[in-house]
């Protein structure tokens, strides 16, 4: 695999760690199976690339996504606190919905971005030839900035209420939480990640288009559970490491394979790798707890010492 490829796979993948981090706060953090993602990703991306179009700051526009992408997520926590729709119907409900939404937005099927700025532009400038590596160093710093941020909100007050909430609801409000509202701004901040990596996709592959939100959840699932498999840990830190890891092998493995030419899979097999890789990914825990027994058994004299220990 050459050098371009692999930094526009390491690319792809700093973007799709942001989805892993939403989803991981809907999935993981509140139990809340969420397909809004296939929605609020396109969303963010379109409201972005229509503010460029228009002349706003490149900045302002991916801040704007982010807010739209708040906003789908809020709805749907709203159709299921409020209206007590059941939590996976919500979501299919506002990812329909935002279909529409997203072609009203844009005013067509796609909106190219060729020759307009965007939040890369002051750095790469005209140095095009640095832009493979010039514009994932961006990414870099965004998603950093992102992990910071949630890793010190979820150790505080209101960060840990949210976790309770998902961990257990009724506990949650017998300690006094308000978990409704621990909901809709779980949610709302969820897809507000997931609409930040619509924004900035759209900007690195110049242009937004209706079917890129397809298959988002499933990416973000997929590197959620391949994060938790090779990095299982419990601290939130360590937690959103895992799920941005995941995110980039994700990336990596498909570059892989496209690239393999002993192989011979092309462009047009993406759903089928993308469809082995996530049943595979979905395989490996189960993997995992079938070799560890083994493990533990291959060593019978420690075994029988930690027994010991245990009874004493």
């Amino acid at each position: 695999m050459s050098m371009i490829s692999l930094l526009g796979a390491l690319e792809i993948g700093l973007i799709f760690a942001l989805v892993a981090l939403g989803v991981l706060i809907s999935f993981r953090i509140l139990n809340f199976p969420d397909l809004t993602a296939d929605g609020s990703f396109p969303l963010g991306g379109a409201v972005a690339a229509v503010m460029i179009v228009a002349g706003q700051d490149p900045w302002l526009a991916t801040f704007c996504g982010m807010l739209a992408g708040a906003l789908a997520g809020l709805l749907t926590a709203w159709l299921h606190v409020r209206l007590g729709i059941l939590q996976l119907l919500a979501s299919i409900l506002v990812m329909i919905g935002l279909y529409s939404i997203n072609l009203r937005v844009m005013g067509a099927p796609n909106v190219p971005l060729i020759g307009e700025p965007t939040v890369f532009s002051p750095i790469v400038g005209d140095n095009f030839e640095a832009q493979a590596w010039l514009q994932p160093l961006v990414l870099v710093g965004v998603l950093l900035v992102v992990k910071l941020l949630l890793d010190v909100y979820f150790v505080s007050q209101s960060g840990l209420a949210m976790r309770a909430t998902g961990a257990n609801a009724r506990m949650a409000r017998a300690q006094g939480i308000a978990t409704d509202r621990m909901v809709l701004a779980g949610m709302a901040l969820s897809n507000a990640l997931i609409a930040l990596a619509g924004a900035l996709y759209v900007q690195t592959q110049g242009g937004a288009d209706i079917s890129m939100g397809i298959g988002t959840i499933v990416v973000g699932l997929a590197a959620v559970i391949i994060g938790e498999t090779i990095l299982p840990a419990r601290a939130i830190y360590l937690v959103t490491l895992a799920a941005a890891l995941g995110a980039l092998l994700y990336r990596l493995f498909i570059a892989l394979a496209l690239n393999a030419d002993f192989i011979g899979l092309q462009a047009q097999d993406l759903n089928l790798i993308t469809a082995v890789l996530v049943g595979f990914a979905l395989v490996l825990p189960m993997i995992k707890r079938k070799l560890m027994p083994k493990k533990r058994s291959a060593n019978p004299a420690a075994a029988a010492s930690n027994k010991k220990e245990a009874a004493k």
